[in-house]
């Protein structure tokens, strides 16, 4: 047995694959990113999806808003499944207001009234959460179609998407050009780089919103997903989710996940957080603050098949939302509906409504200056 196990491995070796404990091989040597047709948009624009693969780990992304449309990893046997959330058509993704997958901006997470001062000049974004402004407002970069770079070199293969952001889009000044690139390393492990510079004094705050369910997509919900989180305190907010100002200790509360905990131990212990988002759906303050390179912060484990994943990054701040909206209206490529908590994201960034909150950490761009932000998701199975 030991004997036919070896001649499994070294052919394995030989020909650029890994093997789970079963003895199942899978392909580990880079695959070049290819494209192909993904639908038009009403305007006439075509929309493409990209795939690529290395390390072990597969993932399809579409030029319509950056979207990680399908990200598949094997089991502790070595089976794949996608562990994202997400639709087979482009329609969906056009109606759709999960962000599910998708690049965010301008200005990931909320701001209140959809107005800031910079400067001593009001700005007044568009609003389309409640009396709110989400995620860059009612056509964010969710909303728009990329330029899409391939690339295979030293660092792995990937995709470079570009995108100039003119000076008044949503509502917030300067011209923006941003870049992001996503790369799947040897390892298998996702690299997410985000740059920007601007023509003129702006707020700026990138993330991707990709919906985990480790279990597999359509799998059911994720409250048994243990997850732990290196972070001592979060922004409690108000009834439009918007922050206080405050940076309370998660200590005796159900924010605290110091400690990896399932997460549906406490999300209905009824406190009052809990009880307005309907979940979680706040920002904790990682203890590590804002570092030049990422550092590890985040580890979420689904403990029936074994898949593992854990995020660093350079932000100071992650949103965990734990899906609480999805209401059983969508439906997924594997033809099952989404119900509440069938998915989770945790979306690294700076803090909700930092433009109108001094005491935070600042997201303010200016001329000459390059935004930087860098997010890395390594996966594993045991």
């Amino acid at each position: 047995m030991e004997t036919t196990r070896r001649t499994v491995l070294a052919a394995a070796a030989a020909a650029g694959l890994t093997v789970a404990a079963t003895g199942t091989a899978h392909a580990t040597r880079p695959t070049a990113p290819s494209k192909e047709p993904f639908g038009t948009l009403p305007d006439g624009t075509k929309v493409h999806r990209w795939s690529l693969a290395n390390g072990g780990t597969r993932m399809k992304v579409l030029s319509y808003g950056g979207i990680v449309q399908s990200l598949e990893l094997p089991d502790r046997h070595g089976r794949y499944v996608n562990v994202s959330l997400g639709f087979d058509n482009l329609a969906d993704y056009l109606t759709a207001t999960t962000f599910f997958g998708a690049l965010i901006g301008r200005y990931g997470n909320r701001i209140a009234k959809g107005r800031f001062t910079l400067d001593g000049r009001s700005h007044q974004l568009s609003v389309n959460d409640g009396e709110n402004s989400l995620h860059g407002g009612a056509k964010g970069f969710d909303k728009r179609v990329w330029d899409v770079e391939p690339f295979t070199d030293s660092t792995g293969v990937g995709l470079v998407l570009r995108r100039v952001s003119p000076d008044g889009e949503m509502g917030y000044p300067g011209t923006l050009r941003t870049k992001v690139t996503y790369t799947l390393t040897a390892r298998g492990d996702w690299h997410i780089a985000y740059a920007a510079t601007t023509d003129k004094a702006t707020v700026v705050n990138l993330t991707n919103h990709t919906y985990y369910n480790l279990a597999g997509e359509g799998s059911g919900d994720v409250l048994g997903h243990h997850l732990r989180l290196a972070a001592s305190r979060f922004t409690p907010t108000d009834t439009t989710l918007i922050p206080t100002g405050e940076l309370a200790s998660v200590r005796g509360t159900p924010f605290d996940f110091r400690q990896a905990k399932a997460i549906g131990r406490d999300i209905r212990a009824g406190h009052p957080q809990l009880v307005t988002a309907q979940g979680y759906d706040h920002n904790w303050v990682l203890d590590k603050g804002s570092t030049r390179s990422p550092e590890h912060f985040a580890t979420l484990r689904d403990r029936t098949s074994g898949r593992t994943m854990r995020i660093a990054t350079t932000e100071p701040g992650v949103q965990f939302y734990s899906g609480n909206f999805l209401d059983g209206t969508l439906t997924g490529p594997s033809g099952r509906t989404y119900r509440q908590s069938d998915g989770l994201c945790l979306e690294t960034q700076h803090f909700p409504d930092s433009p109108n909150q001094p005491s935070f950490p600042s997201t303010v761009l200016r001329p000459g200056e390059v935004y930087r932000s860098t997010t890395v998701h390594a996966f594993s199975a045991d």
